[in-house]
């Protein structure tokens, strides 16, 4: 493709990348340089009616109108009768579209969600000033820099965190069985977040779990799996795409690719050449001849389906858990020449059979509801046992493991 086709997720009010703001998952087809517009014009008398509904408001609405604010209002307009997907992208937004591409930002590394009215921290990240500071999974964010959170608005607390990499910061937080809140000074530095967890269980089985799809997850992704292959003698492994939104639609080809010895991957249709595009798996499963399977909810969305529909279709996963999100589009950033862009879409993508999952999604060979919502492994260090989550046990007996000799938590 002449044009890099990137997933991305942001998601808002759950745990994702370490601490960062909001929007919708979509697959996006990123230009990284503003096009021009030289192609099949609007017709002018169309754009002198605009221009005249603009000029009319502007002098002789009753309130005074910033022209900015009214301008902004009509592209969101525009934008909000095509699909529920397209936006206009303010600066924030944009940079928000950068940080979860790449998975790099500058702040603390906390992992959070919004839990019962709370921000609670999930986990602090590796080798991040949080974890360094000591702060723990369960503490309960309350103040940053002196601010208390306002959980009705938990964006302008993630931009609080951020800043440039040398900058103090501090947060509050309430820790179970302390009375008083602790104090944290920490210094923002540059933070690279790491999208694959791994860890091999027992008996010859070998868990991965992604919880989003950057620049790096492909390249995650095959260093741990070579490691799982070469350190143990796997029979089998899980893939756990639960609550995975998407990311990076060159990632997703990737994980896909890890799999697949070969085959169509993902193909992609639209009006304008960029947004048709096949992809497909190269020569080299590094699992082969190991049984697989993927795990999938109802918050697996985008790259997490593309990844689940290439791997069904192929007959190389058995696909476990409950349908997925659905989402099929294709979202092209166009920046314009303010700093700001448009997201809109300009194509949908059918799994390797040709299906489109838009609006349908992916439905497993394995329906299996969770118990216990909150009752979901995470990989190394959750504080749930294997044996405590239904979905991974049933997902581990399809591939022959005994699930029942898991531990449980006591």
């Amino acid at each position: 493709m002449s044009l890099k086709i990137k997933v991305i997720l942001i998601l808002l009010g759950s745990s994702a990348f370490g601490i960062m703001a909001s929007m919708s998952s979509y697959l996006l087809n990123e230009q990284h340089k503003r096009s021009e517009i030289t192609n099949n014009p609007a017709p002018v008398e169309q754009l002198q009616l605009l221009a005249e509904v603009i000029t009319r408001i502007r002098e002789e609405y009753v309130d005074a109108l910033d022209d900015e604010e009214l301008i902004d209002n009509a592209i969101e307009g525009m934008l909000q009768d095509l699909d529920s997907h397209s936006r206009f992208l303010g600066k924030d937004d944009y940079e928000d579209v950068r940080i979860s591409t790449t998975g790099q930002y500058s702040g603390v590394g906390l992992d959070i969600s919004l839990e019962e009215g709370e921000v609670r921290v999930v986990a602090p990240l590796d080798d991040t000033p949080a974890q360094r500071a000591g702060i723990l999974p369960g503490d309960i964010v309350i103040s940053v820099d002196d601010i208390a959170v306002d959980t009705q608005n938990t964006a302008t607390t993630i931009t609080r965190m951020r800043g440039r990499p040398g900058t103090p910061v501090t947060l509050d937080v309430m820790r179970e069985g302390t009375q008083e809140s602790l104090h944290f000074a920490l210094t923002r530095a540059l933070i690279h977040v790491k999208t694959v967890q791994a860890e091999y269980l027992d008996d010859g089985y070998g868990y991965i779990r992604l919880n989003g799809f950057t620049d790096n997850t492909g390249a995650e992704l095959r260093t741990v799996a070579r490691r799982l292959v070469d350190q143990q003698d796997l029979r089998g492994v899980v893939l756990d795409l639960r609550n995975n939104p998407g990311g990076v639609l060159d990632a997703a080809v990737e994980v896909a690719d890890v799999f697949l010895e070969r085959g169509l991957i993902v193909r992609g249709k639209g009006r304008i050449q960029e947004a048709q595009f096949e992809e497909y798996a190269n020569p080299g499963d590094i699992f082969s001849g190991i049984a697989v399977a993927v795990l999938v909810n109802r918050g697996s969305a985008s790259a997490s389906e593309i990844v689940a529909g290439a791997l069904k279709d192929h007959h190389r996963a058995r696909i476990v858990g409950e349908q997925t999100y659905g989402k099929g589009s294709v979202q092209t950033i166009i920046p314009l020449s303010d700093g700001r862009a448009l997201k809109l879409t300009t194509s949908q993508y059918f799994t390797p059979s040709g299906g489109s999952i838009n609006g349908t999604g992916i439905k497993p060979d394995y329906v299996v509801s969770a118990q216990n919502a909150t009752q979901r492994y995470r990989g190394p260090g959750s504080d749930i046992a294997p044996g405590d989550d239904n979905q991974l046990q049933e997902a581990l007996r399809v591939i022959g493991h005994n699930s029942l000799a898991l531990s449980r938590a006591p």
